[in-house]
């Protein structure tokens, strides 16, 4: 879905985009993504996540949706730039003042991929804890920036 780079949001190598929430609304534990809320989604090309802040249109932060991802791959010579990850099976969930929810372990025990491919596993479950890690510490990306005046050009997710 479209979106629009917003450069002073987040510092090299991450890249964050700006987008609108237009599904409906989707409950996810306990962070809810409504019509209208403004994403900041920050995806770099070397760490094994990124990280969605969902804010509701009057830039209220709703919480944080993270997946465990191989590194984002980002096409500036495309039109429009693109930017591409491939889903690692664990995502981590959590609203302000709320506990932190890893999701879909079972999916990812019943992948095979402990035995089939350990390195990769490890390289999952070590960045989950990475996300819990800097989710507990409130660090960036997880710093609660509000996602600035919304402009008419603005993207939609």
């Amino acid at each position: 879905y479209p979106g629009v780079v917003v450069p002073e949001a987040a510092h090299a190598p991450w890249i964050c985009v700006r987008a609108t929430w237009t599904h409906g609304t989707i409950a996810v534990d306990d962070l809810v993504f409504h019509p209208g809320d403004v994403l900041l989604e920050y995806f770099s090309p070397i760490h094994w996540y990124n990280v969605f802040a969902v804010f509701s249109p009057t830039h209220e932060l709703r919480g944080w949706y993270a997946n465990v991802t191989h590194p984002t791959r980002f096409d500036a010579s495309t039109e429009p730039p693109t930017l591409a990850w491939h889903d690692l099976y664990l995502d981590v969930v959590s609203v302000p003042g709320g506990t932190v929810v890893l999701r879909d372990e079972d999916e990812l025990d019943e992948s095979g991929l402990a035995g089939a491919d350990p390195e990769l596993y490890a390289v999952i479950r070590a960045a989950a804890g990475d996300l819990a890690g800097l989710l507990a510490e409130q660090a960036f990306p997880f710093h609660g920036a509000a996602p600035g005046p919304l402009s008419t050009a603005e993207g939609h997710g």
